[in-house]
């Protein structure tokens, strides 16, 4: 953003500090000038002079927030959406941009790959503006939390399915964010444990009976054979400590982008 002022004077200096003062700067402000019109005394002291005038322009940083808004904002534009609207909420190291109107599948795109895109590509301009890191979150409605609800719910029943069946599964590709939202499910489940196999974006998560605890299993059985256990296999919720693979770093979807 860039603001100019036009201050006046009876010399080229009291214009300048007039300017100055107009925009609140001090001495450690950084501006440019040019003199528009240097001072003319009067003609005997009574007749004909002019003040000094000089225009002072200052070119404002530009806020990470308003800079993510602004470039949010136009790539919908250009999107040609109808009645798509934009809320914003700002604090000081974050700023989160909820979607609304008739259009947003088409933001939210297949398997919301879309959005993703949207965040961080609105993220890259957010973190470039100063490079500090800025938390972006782009959302429509109540997606993101609808989608996390749905990956919790497919980590769990597939991870009692290989329980139960010793069996492999692979699912499609995921974000590293999503990744991480069904190795945390399936780390929940006794006997089953999660992975993830290929490069960029192919990688994927792949979720499987846990070796470990087949081998615990078979030397429980071991020891228990001969007596009569009728104790159901069923798997339980277990093990609150074991900790779920974390392959962005600590930032996920969400997190710095450099």
């Amino acid at each position: 953003m860039i603001k100019e002022v036009i201050g006046t004077g009876d010399t080229e200096q009291e214009a300048l500090e007039n300017a100055k003062a107009q925009l609140g700067l001090d001495e450690n402000s950084e501006y440019d000038f040019e003199v528009i019109q240097r001072a003319e005394k009067k003609v005997l002291g009574l007749f004909g002079g002019k003040q000094a005038q000089v225009k002072i322009t200052v070119k404002e940083k530009d806020n990470p927030a308003d800079a993510a808004e602004k470039f949010l904002k136009d790539v919908i534009a250009a999107m040609k959406l109808n009645g798509v609207e934009v809320a914003v909420e700002k604090t000081e190291t974050s700023a989160t941009f909820d979607i609304e109107g008739e259009d947003v599948g088409y933001i939210i795109g297949r398997r919301g790959e879309t959005l993703d895109a949207l965040q961080y590509l609105t993220s890259l301009v957010a973190n470039h503006v100063d490079n500090s890191y800025f938390k972006i979150t782009v959302n429509t409605g109540n997606y993101r939390e609808k989608r996390e609800k749905t990956l919790e719910i497919l980590g769990r029943k597939l991870a009692f399915k290989a329980v139960k069946t010793g069996r492999k599964t692979s699912l499609e590709p995921m974000n590293p964010y999503e990744r991480r939202i069904i190795h945390t499910s399936v780390q929940k489940v006794r006997g089953a444990t999660s992975w993830s196999e290929g490069e960029n974006a192919s990688r994927h998560v792949v979720i499987g009976p846990d070796p470990k605890e087949r081998n615990n299993r078979r030397n429980r059985g071991n020891y228990n054979r001969g007596r009569n256990n009728n104790r159901s296999s069923k798997p339980v919720e277990s093990n609150p400590d074991r900790k779920p693979l974390d392959e962005s770093g600590g930032a996920g979807l969400y997190g710095r982008i450099d």
